[in-house]
């Protein structure tokens, strides 16, 4: 093969590559990024979030209320200090507002152990239980069994009750 040949095949390899290179630097950076995150909006006022905890252990208009204004209080966190960490949700169970917590899962909370228990939701608490026996011994918020969130229930936490106290939960 003649050598001005060989020289123009490679020229040509060496024109191509760079034309392909070019041209997809051209693509990648025309390409809308498409797989960036918006931005997070601030969190939540602090005074803000115990407010809602607060209401929701017995104040059902105020929680509604709060939850209308600010929807996404509705999973927010209160942290009492220690690790003793409270939803809207947590609150409402422990002290037994059975109207509140129905209220506040009807619109999408993250429903808990302790919260079933108090519903008296045998059909969850018994499979739950059984897959995982230590939860027996667990806390809730302020340090709380599953067997005071029965006792919350009342009446109709009481086939949960005596489940928990068949299996030694204290």
């Amino acid at each position: 093969m003649p050598q001005s040949r060989l020289l123009s095949r490679r020229h040509w390899l060496y024109l191509t590559a760079t034309a392909i290179g070019v041209h997809l630097h051209a693509q990648a950076s025309q390409a809308p990024a498409s797989t960036a995150q918006p931005p997070k909006p601030d969190p939540l006022p602090p005074d803000l979030v115990k407010d809602f905890v607060v209401k929701a252990h017995a104040n059902l208009d105020g929680t509604k209320s709060l939850l209308a204004e600010q929807p996404t209080l509705l999973n927010a966190t209160w942290d009492w200090g220690g690790g003793d960490f409270e939803t809207g949700l947590g609150g409402a169970s422990h002290v037994g507002s059975r109207d509140i917590a129905e209220f506040l899962i009807s619109q999408g909370a993250r429903m808990d152990l302790f919260t079933a228990v108090m519903l008296g939701r045998i059909d969850i608490v018994k499979p739950v239980v059984s897959a995982y026996p230590a939860l027996l011994q667990s806390r809730g918020p302020h340090g709380l069994s599953l067997l005071h969130h029965a006792r919350k229930g009342g009446d109709p936490a009481r086939e949960v009750l005596d489940y928990l106290q068949r299996l030694g939960a204290s």
